[in-house]
């Protein structure tokens, strides 16, 4: 085993650290006040090679491995949760989703300017009554010959309004159940398809988040992914892969929330001494390092399973549960050895605190993790 990172990997870190710092961090409280979607900012980050981090440079990507993604993903988090989960959907979700699955034709015509930050996407599973339930789609795509005719309804969407490209999870025969769904991709203005109101959320909110309507969208055969029927399949391999994603946003809140929670304790004084002299927090600092190290450890697993080739199911979920575990139970203790100031949004860890529930809820929820960790398990 080599716990040490290449020159390369601290190279990207580096990279994106910087970033992170001079570009994300600026406006961060702003764009979480006024809910902006940081459209220039994506750009930015297309052209850092940020938006198609594991895409072969063929199709306009960079071409990293999943390492490097968790470090990018990381230290964008420590500043802007909101920035990185749009980095997340379109590299994990998106990006892979058309890599893995799509046609050389949908390659070329979608992948090469979504890996770019040309175009931005989305990725459209969850539903009024189809959350965890994936099964559970009431939102249809009728077979037409040349094309498919799709209905329903789709919330809590990513990049909802700001997508130009729409990976959508739909039923196409009931009666075959999770083998009658297919994934098709649907380009925004398209006849019939309508964006809805932005959410107002507790945290993440410089990512914009959207109910979906599908109204007889007409969509050409060509934007079928994969064969007939397979679309449940595709959604929940590409889920495995986006639980590495939101697994090292969860770990970049949670570190980022630690380095400041560090910096205040040696800075701030109480009873004669900085208060990170006082038991209580130094404590509090050391069950932080230690439980973050360990997320770390299990999302880097997660990761070098997906570079190697290896089933990594179970390791992402683990990652996930475990990280997003420790992302809100340590942005709590940030904020409480802040004090009074970290009850203020200058002071960033409020801020992180409530970016941090999210975490154990989307792309699979806490719960659905350990689904997928003892169903492995028992399997075995």
């Amino acid at each position: 085993m080599d716990f040490n990172l290449s020159e390369e990997h601290i190279m990207i870190r580096n990279a994106a650290r910087d970033f992170a710092q001079t570009e994300l961090l600026p406006g961060v409280i702003e764009r979480d006040n006024k809910q902006k979607f940081p459209n220039e900012l994506v750009k930015k980050m297309g052209a850092l090679g940020f938006m198609g981090i594991m895409v072969d440079p063929k199709y306009g990507g960079s071409g990293m491995d999943a390492i490097s993604y968790v470090l990018i993903m990381e230290e964008l988090s420590k500043i802007d949760a909101s920035a990185s989960v749009m980095v997340s959907v379109n590299n994990s979700l998106v990006c892979y989703g058309l890599e893995t699955y799509g046609s050389e034709e949908q390659k070329q015509k979608y992948l090469t300017k979504l890996a770019t930050g040309e175009f931005l996407g989305a990725f459209c599973l969850s539903e009024p009554e189809a959350g965890s339930d994936a099964t559970s789609q009431k939102t249809t795509a009728i077979d037409k010959g040349d094309h498919y005719l799709i209905n329903g309804t789709k919330n809590w969407i990513t990049n909802g309004g700001s997508a130009d490209v729409y990976l959508v999870i739909a039923q196409t025969d009931k009666e075959k159940g999770s083998h009658g769904i297919n994934a098709f991709i649907v380009e925004k203005g398209m006849k019939g398809f309508h964006v809805g109101p932005k959410e107002d959320k507790l945290g993440i909110r410089g990512s914009d988040t959207h109910t979906l309507q599908f109204n007889d969208v007409k969509v050409p055969k060509e934007n079928r992914i994969g064969a007939n029927g397979s679309g449940f399949r595709f959604a929940m391999k590409t889920l495995s892969g986006g639980r590495i994603g939101i697994a090292s946003q969860a770990l970049g809140i949670a570190s980022g929330a630690y380095e400041l929670a560090l910096k205040y304790s040696k800075e701030r004084k109480a009873f004669g001494t900085e208060i990170c002299n006082h038991q209580a927090i130094a404590f509090k600092l050391a069950d932080m390092y230690t439980e973050i190290e360990a997320a770390r450890y299990l999302v880097m697993k997660a990761a070098w399973d997906k570079d190697q080739g290896n089933n990594y199911d179970r390791s992402s979920a683990m990652a996930k549960l475990y990280a997003s575990k420790v992302a809100m139970e340590h942005t709590v203790e940030a904020v409480q050895i802040h004090g009074g100031n970290g009850f203020v949004k200058e002071y960033h860890v409020e801020r992180l605190m409530r970016d941090a529930k999210i975490t154990q809820i989307y792309e699979g929820t806490s719960e659905i993790q350990k689904i997928v960790i003892s169903r492995g398990l028992i399997r075995d």
